[in-house]
């Protein structure tokens, strides 16, 4: 079986929020001092979630990330992902996390399924990581060499690239990951709505981020494994492939074949649109499996063509946390 949009676009990849709490406070994702957090009697507990990730790998969906806020902030992750890897159809089973408490969980994480992780660094200056996150560089950089030796690979850095105040780290970025062998994707700030930093006045366009990288490393055309939107090139000389993760100069709609689900319960078709479909209603008053299914499939009709950041980016004000990123 598999579930496809009315564009045609089959759906194999859903991003799955387990919290919206999170121990960091970056300005495009949770401003400092939010407090409107979801009620932990609306979150799906996990036989809930299961349930759901079941019913997706049923109808076709092979790829399962989870996400937040901060995944590890939610208790007993690694037996949810347990039991998330074992379900029938789940072929990967990755994680978005900050990593300042990776050091803690790596090895069980990896033992629990979880093969992949994706780690959200944007700045290795301790004071400017503080600025952007008021958090502790220290403790990422633990994270990530504790999944290194706990033997995740690829380990994929996420640098969301803003003028202005961290777009002069690029090039050291590069150089840290070849360093350490992780995979390295830079991502374009997207408007939605006041949520701290203001993605116009950050916004750079990825392709001026290219044009400099290649003055200084020769640039080949490279892939990566996953279900993901970027493009990728590979650093000649070395093992580095960057992404270049570009939604609103080079926005890849036409291509999209993921929806996200975030911690209580709902259904989001896209992130630059309104579209969603509740399902904790229907785990909660006892919908069977077959009903369970008829309503994803139902919700999947829903998924626009395409998202409207340029055209009314003010449209949507949406707090990622909250979303699942």
């Amino acid at each position: 079986m598999q579930l496809v949009d009315p564009f045609n676009r089959p759906i194999e990849y859903l991003r799955l929020s387990v919290t919206d709490r999170c121990d960091l406070r970056c300005g495009y994702c949770m401003p400092k001092g939010f407090r409107d957090f979801e009620e932990p009697s609306h979150w799906l507990n996990f036989d809930e979630i299961e349930r759901v990730i079941a019913a997706f790998g049923r109808l076709g969906v092979t790829r399962i990330r989870l996400t937040g806020g901060e995944p590890l902030v939610r208790k007993d992750l690694p037996v949810l992902a347990g039991r998330l890897a074992a379900l029938p159809g789940i072929g990967d089973l990755s994680l978005s996390t900050n990593a300042t408490r990776l050091a803690k969980h790596a090895v069980t994480l990896k033992n629990a399924g979880i093969s992949r992780i994706n780690v959200s660094l944007d700045s290795l200056r301790p004071e400017r990581f503080r600025d952007i996150t008021q958090g502790k560089l220290e403790k990422v950089l633990n994270g990530l060499m504790a999944a290194r030796d706990a033997g995740f690979y690829p380990i994929k850095i996420n640098m969301v690239v803003m003028a202005g105040v961290n777009d002069d780290e690029v090039e050291d970025m590069v150089d840290f990951c070849i360093e350490h062998d992780f995979t390295l994707r830079f991502i374009e700030t997207m408007p939605m709505g006041e949520t701290g930093l203001s993605a116009s006045r950050h916004y750079i366009d990825l392709k001026h981020i290219r044009e400099r990288l290649a003055r200084r490393f020769e640039l080949l055309p490279g892939v990566m494994p996953g279900g993901g939107p970027a493009r990728y090139v590979r650093v000649a000389g070395t093992e580095l492939r960057i992404g270049f993760i570009t939604p609103i100069s080079q926005h890849f709609c036409e291509t999209c074949n993921r929806v996200r689900l975030s911690v209580d319960g709902t259904l989001y078709m896209c992130l630059g649109q309104n579209d969603r479909f509740e399902l904790r209603p229907l785990l909660r008053d006892g919908a069977s499996d077959a009903e369970l299914e008829d309503a994803i499939r139902h919700a999947i009709t829903l998924k626009p063509e395409r998202h409207e950041f340029r055209d009314k980016p003010e449209q949507i004000v949406r707090f990622m946390s909250m979303t699942g990123g």
